[in-house]
């Protein structure tokens, strides 16, 4: 095999456990906050300031199917002047310096699907009070994209690190094993397609994080943490005796972008077509009561 001329995607710019009840345990009555997630294509397509955002010129970009996702941080903000890590925090996860610098420790991350949920905390442990925006630090991504081959459309398998700093083990991709056991900055990436698996490193600042607070309330580079304001605010009362439920929408539309050598609209990395971007492109939160 020619091994589909996979040497032209070593170009590509970069990219995308939960843990089962023990029925043993008391269940307990407790209402809970609840984040559901959810990946639209349809949604409105932002930039990286949350403004409508059209496909560069010279690129080609196509919506993929997002398989899963984790997060690392999920925050609640009061109002547009709350600072980073000023708002209430109702979720981080597990980090370690095992590979030196600080990092998430993705062997603990939670990978959750579309429409399923990926947090679910007593409304107790939660600060009462009135939060208009919420924050969620996306750190990693797989999807399944398509793409052109000596002519041939075919499938394959894209994982993407963008959390700040990521401490990997090892992790699985469409069944096949890469083996890490180090740090890895936003932007580590493998590609699988017909059992053969690539990885690269993005440059510096490739991935769109679109944040509309960027003036009154920026993020650091490299974070990856969106930014969304609910429509009508998000309240909690201490007094609450049902659930509230978060659901996270992350627009995936058009999100896999690149550019284009032959202007076909298909991604060619064998042409010499390249990754541009492939960050999420925008975050709109509602709450059901």
């Amino acid at each position: 095999m020619n091994k589909l001329k996979f040497l032209a995607l070593s170009s590509i710019a970069f990219l995308f456990s939960c843990s089962n009840s023990d029925d043993s345990q008391p269940t307990s009555n407790e209402p809970n906050l609840i984040v559901r997630l959810k990946f639209d294509k349809d949604q409105i397509r932002l930039n990286n300031l949350g403004q409508p955002a059209e496909i560069g010129e010279g690129n080609a970009a196509q919506t993929p199917i997002v398989n899963y996702m984790s997060a690392h941080y999920i925050e609640l903000a009061p109002n547009l002047y709350t600072l980073l890590g000023e708002g209430e925090v109702i979720y981080k996860g597990e980090e370690t310096t095992a590979g030196g610098a600080q990092a998430i420790d993705f062997s603990k991350a939670i990978l959750g699907q579309d429409g399923e949920v990926f947090l679910s905390i007593p409304l107790s442990e939660v600060s009462t009070g009135n939060y208009d925006w919420v924050r969620v630090s996306v750190s990693y991504q797989n999807g399944t994209i398509k793409f052109l081959n000596s002519g041939n459309e075919l499938t394959g398998t894209m994982a993407s690190f963008i959390g700040y700093n990521n401490y990997i083990y090892s992790f699985d991709i469409n069944g096949q094993t890469v083996e890490v056991n180090a740090n890895k900055l936003q932007g580590y990436w493998a590609f699988e397609t017909l059992g053969y698996v690539i990885d690269g490193q993005a440059p510096e600042g490739a991935v769109t994080v679109p944040n509309p607070l960027f003036e009154s309330s920026p993020i650091p580079q490299g974070s990856c943490v969106l930014t969304g304001q609910f429509e009508n605010g998000l309240t909690i009362t201490g007094n609450e005796t049902e659930d509230i439920t978060i659901n996270l929408s992350f627009s995936i539309n058009n999100s896999f972008e690149w550019n284009e050598v032959n202007t076909d609209g298909k991604f060619e990395p064998s042409a010499g077509e390249t990754l541009t971007d492939m960050g999420l492109r925008g975050l709109i939160p509602s709450v059901t009561y």
